[in-house]
């Protein structure tokens, strides 16, 4: 499910579907009330990055998407984290890989 609305293409038009309802939201946001940070939020805070693309319509090629995929972490292991990532550019599937990066040390 998509958590706030840069986190998808087309909010307003998608506030009562799967996906993007508010209670689904209210769940995720409960999480971050309880201290988990999203990772990838901590480095990009802007909107058009996505890891959904609906096979319809060439939504991918014209970046119509959902960031759908999270890495959540708590707030102790903030400062090890290095990095947080879409590869977006990674095809074969509606999905892309996300990943992230921690410090060892």
């Amino acid at each position: 499910m998509a958590h706030t609305e840069i986190d998808l293409a087309n909010p307003k038009a998608n506030v009562k579907t799967h996906g993007f309802t508010p209670e689904e939201r209210t769940g995720f946001s409960r999480f971050v009330k309880a201290g988990f940070l999203d990772t990838f939020r901590e480095f990009q805070k802007r909107g058009g990055h996505y890891t959904w693309w609906s096979p319809m319509a060439g939504a991918r090629s014209r970046n119509v998407g959902w960031r759908i995929d999270y890495f959540l972490i708590s707030a102790a292991l903030r400062p090890r984290l290095k990095r947080a990532f879409i590869r977006d550019a990674v095809e074969g599937s509606d999905h892309c890989p996300v990943g992230i990066e921690i410090d060892q040390a």
